[in-house]
């Protein structure tokens, strides 16, 4: 079987089991991870189902995404919606209801709701990591993968001051080698001419098959983000039959509290794969019934 076909078949399939061997054995063999005891196959799947069950490039993924949460504490260990409350409240961000028609996510970004006074780059980047934490552990988000449309309607000095070199080396890694997600498509609204040289600080990190599936829509966006999305994917601000995008902000924003404990375990956890320390637990208590 390919890789994509692989990807279909459910977690706990035999023939899943090869690759998810393989791939915590290297795992554990890296010097970096010398540590680690164990990964849990939930947690592996997701890195394989990213790679197409490529198992090399799979492992450099993992790797990518253990270095990026030890090299960047001040994103990675907090991820408290709570914290976040004030941003999440302006209906700066939405997961959209409806997959499109390949089955992706949809996520949107209006960047004119971030107050850049209140807010630094930081703070409003760790939103986008716990969504980030939040659509990996679904299986078919795995399997298709995410759009994003960022609405840069309202980008000022204010913004462009607050992406710095570093972080838009963080920002691009996200996007394209250090986390376990496909990212199928960006589309850019509304973005000002003083955009251009941030997205000009962005673009070199980032890999070919990612600078493909950028597409810039202008203000006139509404004929050729249809070709992109159908109507009742999208909210009627962007031109669809969805529900508003007001109503959608605040859904997600309730959804991301509601996992505020799964997301602080995940920040707090050394490697992010939480379902270890059940492991570990299942373990002990066996030990002691033993004993």
């Amino acid at each position: 079987m390919n890789g994509a076909q692989l990807s279909e078949l459910p977690d706990d399939s035999e023939q899943l089991q090869p690759h998810v061997s393989s791939l915590r054995r290297a795992a554990l063999q890296a010097t970096e991870l010398s540590a680690v005891r164990t990964f849990s196959d939930g947690f592996l799947i997701k890195f394989l189902r990213a790679r197409d069950f490529d198992v090399e490039l799979s492992l450099k993924l993992l790797l990518n995404y253990q270095r990026w949460r030890r090299e960047s504490p001040e994103i990675s260990t907090c991820l408290s919606p709570t914290s976040v409350l004030g941003i999440l409240n302006t209906s700066y961000h939405a997961v959209l209801p409806q997959r499109d028609h390949t089955g992706s996510r949809v996520l949107v970004y209006r960047i004119g709701q971030w107050n850049p006074k209140d807010w630094s780059a930081f703070q409003v980047f760790r939103v986008s990591l716990m969504t980030s934490e939040i659509i990996t552990m679904e299986t078919e988000t795995q399997r298709r993968g995410l759009k994003v449309i960022f609405d840069l309607q309202g980008w000022s000095l204010g913004h462009a001051l607050q992406i710095t070199p570093s972080l838009a080396r963080k920002i691009s890694s996200v996007l394209s080698d250090s986390f376990p997600l496909k990212v199928r498509g960006i589309h850019l609204l509304n973005e000002p001419m003083f955009f251009r040289p941030i997205f000009a600080m962005i673009r070199p990190f980032l890999p070919e098959k990612i600078k493909q599936r950028i597409h810039i829509h202008g203000a006139d966006y509404l004929d050729s983000l249809s070709d992109f999305f159908s109507p009742p994917v999208l909210p009627p601000e962007y031109g669809g039959e969805g529900p508003g995008i007001e109503d959608t902000c605040q859904d997600w924003t309730n959804h991301l509290l509601q996992s505020e404990k799964v997301l602080q375990q995940i920040a707090a956890h050394p490697t992010g794969d939480i379902a270890t320390a059940t492991i570990s637990e299942d373990k002990e208590t066996e030990n002691l019934s033993e004993g």
